[in-house]
């Protein structure tokens, strides 16, 4: 009870306190909590309410979507599209997870959550429109609090010759470090005529295959 680095004390079992461990905590203003959960349930909950309270976090530009159970996380300059991009995958059945401002904390050693900022979420801003409440407008379904990472996806305006230069085959899979941790990562061209919610579909349902081995 005396020790600085001691934050509180928790009981489990829903065992009785003796009165004179009572009177200790209250001498040393030690929180002293007593929980109905046995010890090795309590441990583990306990372990998982930490892990994700004192992870490391970062913040990004960018929209969070889950697009077909996978988490996606659209990059790219201010004002190329991506909320745009957002709505209409969020049209198309998907999800949104946060926008403009992600939040990013890493919960284990392979694996990124992203979530939003409680007084943000379910809202995003669409140039024109000005800011959307998704979860009137297409139902509380349409949006999920947090997700895991799993496939970055860079906008990037590109004029034909760029283009031309691009790996085609996508012979290199590139990936990007966010907190300590490697996420696949592609660079989708935008042009005129192309439909990017499509592609975006389409690069989940490739990534799916090979994370399951298939190339």
């Amino acid at each position: 009870f005396q020790q600085p680095r001691t934050a509180l004390i928790v009981v489990s079992d829903g065992m009785d306190i003796p009165d004179n461990l009572h009177a200790i905590a209250n001498e040393s203003s030690m929180p002293l909590i007593v929980s109905k959960l046995p010890a090795p349930e309590l441990i583990y909950h306990l372990q998982f309410y930490l892990a994700r309270a004192l992870s490391p976090r970062s913040s990004m530009h960018g929209v969070l979507l889950s697009v077909m159970g996978h988490g996606v996380l659209l990059t790219g300059e201010s004002g190329i599209g991506k909320s745009e991009l957002a709505l209409e995958l969020i049209s198309k059945g998907h999800h949104l997870v946060a926008d403009d401002a992600v939040t990013l904390r890493r919960t284990s050693p392979e694996h990124l959550e992203g979530y939003c900022n409680p007084k943000f979420s379910h809202f995003i801003e669409v140039r024109g429109l000005g800011i959307l409440n998704i979860c009137e407008m297409f139902g509380k379904s349409a949006t999920r609090l947090t997700k895991r990472v799993e496939l970055i996806v860079n906008l990037q305006r590109m004029d034909p010759e760029h283009l031309n230069d691009m790996d085609r085959l996508h012979q290199q899979q590139k990936t990007r470090k966010i907190l300590g941790i490697a996420i696949p990562e592609i660079t989708v061209p935008v042009m005129p005529g192309r439909n990017l919610s499509v592609l975006i579909e389409a690069a989940v349902r490739n990534q799916i295959l090979a994370s399951r081995g298939y190339n």
